[in-house]
């Protein structure tokens, strides 16, 4: 299959058969994709962060650790990372209001309504928006035990490769933050790109 765009700013959504392989590619080097997964036979079944922290006991997954659905059953593997392996499983989807917590005035592209378009352009509806896994996205957890949003550390056409463990529907977010670095110091969102192999 070809590379598909994920759009700057923007989601993607497409569906995946248990064993294939999905390569998300940071393009440029810089840009967090907000990513979710959901059971392709019943879409209240999806990747839940809070059951990944439970089963992994981590709070960024390495190579080989399996995310686990909000039934607690595997649903994506990491199989390979490229990227410096720094991500993150503890930040929500940002929406409106958090862009309105910001300072924005008026409408924001925003990961919440960018997964539901996403899916919306495959005829799905998403039943909720659960907390995504944040590829590339850098939250270092501090000895105090607060939290920073620090500039990713991943390269150009750096990649994450998670194997499907079930029949789903994966969907993605090029994150539209532009406000905090988490997309780089130069606050600019960048397209990003993945693959579906097998």
């Amino acid at each position: 299959m070809p590379l598909i765009t994920i759009p700057a700013r923007k989601g993607k959504a497409a569906r995946v058969r248990q064993g294939q392989t999905v390569r998300v590619i940071n393009t440029h080097g810089e840009q967090v994709v907000d990513t979710w997964a959901f059971n392709a036979d019943d879409l209240s079944e999806f990747m839940s962060m809070e059951h990944c922290r439970t089963r992994i006991l981590k709070v960024i997954p390495k190579v080989g650790d399996v995310m686990v659905t909000n039934k607690r059953r595997p649903i994506l593997t990491l199989v390979e990372d490229t990227s410096g392996g720094v991500h993150d499983m503890l930040m929500s989807a940002c929406d409106i209001y958090r862009f309105q917590g910001l300072g924005c005035e008026g409408y924001h592209d925003n990961c919440t309504d960018n997964l539901h378009s996403g899916m919306s352009e495959i005829g799905l509806r998403a039943p909720e928006t659960p907390s995504p896994f944040n590829l590339f996205m850098n939250i270092p957890v501090h000895a105090d035990g607060s939290l920073s949003f620090d500039p990713p550390v991943s390269t150009p056409g750096s990649y994450v490769a998670l194997r499907a463990e079930m029949d789903l529907v994966i969907a993605f977010s090029a994150c539209p933050q532009d406000v905090l670095p988490i997309n780089g110091k130069g606050l600019k969102p960048t397209e990003a790109h993945f693959e579906i192999i097998g």
